[in-house]
């Protein structure tokens, strides 16, 4: 796997067996101390021990952590089972310590584009911070103030706001004071923030003055003919109109009603264990948003088990947090760091580096100024950073790109060994290492699979573990992360101390836990971090959730794993992705889609197939830079819109993506025989991919449903 996964060289035979020999003496000379002086020799033993095993012999049996292997952990602290009291003993024992930041902007300006666009810059300045101390009064006063307007415990209120620090205050305060607090994605499209809010039945809404002018402001009237009257919280200052029927009010303002309060019977507002904490809504990949309920203590045991695959987690480390609070990934690791002492520094994908769209040119990004030590991300962003790197690699002189590419295989043989490689990582790594701040000691994957490629390259050029973990918001966020010290890639981790994971058979697809030499099948979690269900949609919770004999709560995920011999789990499939073609063959688009995903040509690809047809079909954002010089070198002219539009070049495109699906072993029914090049990128604003950026199928076949008829030869009108 490591040999497929190396970069080409042009470097001439005979210097390369130089080089190699220059290589080989450095490695044996440099050994020894290495291996008394690093301390790798526990991470590589610890690598090869057996990480979970199944807690009976029966096919089909539960796999438990070894560290769990006879009770599952289901708390941080002692007494502490709700949220609140986390937090309280938190702010207890790191009172002064730093724990929420913000950057000051300095100047916003507009720059003009070659294109005629405006695009708004920001100059930032260095980050202010909030103590624990500072956060937990600013909570506590902010769910007073929401008692004092009417807000009753164990009733729903919402929050549609970006990542930032008023939204964790907001939650905080949510929790101490048992508000059911329902989470709606900021760039979910407006037929789903209806259905969030109208299901829900809240009448006090948090956000923020930006999304109250875009997201809710074209459709405020109609929220507001929903209910009596809307409430609606400003985390800053307001803008100027509101219609009638709207009361505003800011969150400071809230903050100074709570601490004017008589607060002398709040005692019994506090929550219990089983109480809901948040309904977090799904991005919704497969349709309409559920909203899923999850309780004070499936939150805590989810954290517990996440804290516990963190090693030396504490006051030293420094959290860059971006990704939308809304998704269980966010939350839960901004709830892990909160619980530990770490420092949480807030970001967004337009400021997160140097090169990021609103930094100004010239002016520092969020990394560069905050030096985090962990970082949470999606495959798509993972994928962005691989391809951006690779390509400023290509443009290198031939003597910094074989350098680079020596580098970069020799420590690819050196990691999946066990071992580190110090030199490579300070004078070839370091540049690329700078990207994210360049102290970065562990790299979180979720949200979706991540393919091998990404992650080793993440591995070597970032020098730091990925950590790829695997969890639903059904299981708040919780199931398996890899090991620091488990340098495989494509696989994501033995189960958590809080859960274990059981392989149920799927008949229908041939996975069953009785295979040889991995047991398969439908990946079922159980533990105390499964959720309770989902709002208002008992069909959908009975179908999705079971409760066995002995009382354990399951989750049945829809996805296919097999456990390997030292307990860590592989996803191999998802149900929902499997489709049986004519002739009776089944295509996993999944798997199709990460074997052409990181091919500098594709930016993104759907894979379409019917059952009423005998070959596969795929819908592909190409990469702009890689599609004009493949149509340059075709000798084909035009603009953007028409080179995708262009029949020739879709063939084109359709060669690469054939050499690339036979060189990664796909079947031949497998490779798509047809492509639609998609001129405009698939964002969550486009409503065509989740926040997360996971495709979302239903919507992308509506959008491109005279395509599809095309490519299978329907009359299209």
């Amino acid at each position: 796997k490591a040999a497929k996964m190396k970069l080409k060289h042009n470097i001439n035979p005979i210097l390369l067996q130089f080089i190699n020999f220059i290589i080989l003496v450095y490695s044996f000379v440099t050994y020894i101390p290495w291996y008394i002086l690093s301390g790798s020799r526990e991470a590589i033993a610890k690598a090869k021990q057996v990480k979970a095993r199944p807690v009976n012999n029966k096919p089909g049996g539960a796999y438990r952590s070894v560290n769990s292997l006879h009770c599952l952990a289901s708390v941080l602290y002692p007494g502490c089972d709700t949220l609140d009291k986390v937090f309280k003993y938190a702010k207890t024992k790191y009172k002064d310590k730093k724990l929420l930041g913000t950057r000051e902007i300095l100047k916003e300006e507009d720059e003009i584009q070659p294109s005629g666009k405006v695009f708004k810059k920001v100059i930032l300045g260095k980050y202010t911070w909030l103590s624990y101390e500072d956060v937990y009064v600013k909570a506590v006063n902010f769910g007073n103030g929401l008692a004092v307007l009417g807000q009753q415990p164990k009733t729903n209120i919402a929050i549609f706001c970006e990542t930032r620090a008023e939204w964790m205050i907001a939650a905080q305060a949510c929790f101490m004071c048992n508000y059911q607090l329902v989470t709606l994605y900021a760039t979910l499209g407006g037929p789903a923030i209806v259905h969030g809010l109208n299901e829900t039945e809240v009448t006090t809404i948090i956000t923020s003055k930006e999304l109250m002018q875009t997201k809710l402001k074209v459709r405020r009237l109609f929220l507001v003919s929903l209910f009596p009257a809307y409430l609606f919280i400003i985390v800053k200052t307001p803008g100027s109109a509101f219609p009638k029927g709207v009361i505003v009010h800011t969150m400071a303002s809230v903050q100074a009603m709570g601490a004017k309060a008589d607060t002398g019977n709040r005692q019994q507002a506090r929550p219990v264990p089983s109480d809901i904490a948040v309904i977090m809504y799904t991005s919704g990949s497969t349709g309409v948003p559920k909203g899923v309920m999850i309780s004070h203590c499936n939150i805590i045991a989810g954290i517990t088990g996440m804290a516990e695959r963190i090693p030396n987690l504490g006051e030293k480390d420094i959290y860059i947090g971006y990704l939308p609070l809304a998704h269980v990934l966010e939350l839960s690791a901004e709830l892990v760091c909160l619980s530990h002492g770490c420092r949480i520094g807030y970001s967004s994908p337009q400021t997160l580096a140097d090169q990021s769209s609103k930094i100004k040119k010239g002016s520092k990004g969020d990394v560069t100024t905050l030096k985090p030590t962990l970082m949470a991300a999606v495959p798509e962003i993972m994928d962005r950073i691989y391809k951006n790197v690779m390509n400023k690699v290509n443009e290198m002189t031939s003597f910094q790109r074989n350098l680079f590419i020596l580098a970069y295989n020799y420590k690819m043989e050196q990691i999946s060994k066990g071992y580190t490689t110090p030199l490579c990582d300070s004078l070839i790594f370091r540049k690329v290492r700078m990207l994210l701040g360049g102290k970065i000691r562990i790299l979180l994957c979720g949200g979706a699979p991540l393919s091998a490629a990404t992650q080793r390259f993440m591995n070597i050029c970032f020098c730091c573990p990925v950590g790829q973990g695997y969890g639903l918001t059904e299981s708040a966020g919780a199931g398996t992360i890899t090991e620091v010290w488990d340098y495989t890639t494509g696989r994501v981790g033995a189960p958590l101390v809080c859960c274990e994971i059981k392989l149920m058979n799927w008949e229908e697809g041939g996975y069953y836990n009785t295979d040889k030499p991995y047991p398969r099948g439908e990946i079922l979690i159980g533990g105390q971090n499964v959720t309770v269900g989902y709002y208002k949609n008992e069909l959908r919770t009975k179908k999705d959730f079971s409760v066995d004999e002995n009382g354990q709560r399951w989750l049945h995920t829809g996805d296919i794993g097999e456990f390997h011999q030292d307990g860590c789990l592989k996803i191999i499939d998802r149900k929902k992705d499997l489709v049986k073609l004519q002739a009776g063959e089944y295509v996993s688009l999944g798997k199709v889609e990460a074997a052409l995903k990181n091919l500098p040509l594709v930016d993104n690809i759907c894979v379409y197939a019917s059952s009423f047809h005998s070959y596969v079909i795929g819908f592909v954002v190409p990469n702009q830079k890689e599609l004009a010089e493949l149509a340059r070198k075709k000798g084909f002219k035009g603009n953007w819109e028409e080179v995708c539009n262009s029949p020739e070049m879709e063939r084109e495109v359709l060669k690469v993506l054939a050499e690339a699906a036979m060189a990664a072993n796909l079947e031949k029914f497998e490779i798509p025989v047809k492509i639609r090049l998609s001129p405009d990128p698939w964002t969550p604003e486009t409503g065509l991919v989740t926040d997360a950026f996971k495709l979302k199928r239903k919507e992308l076949t509506a959008f491109y449903q005279t395509d599809i008829d095309r490519m299978y030869g329907k009359n299209v009108k």
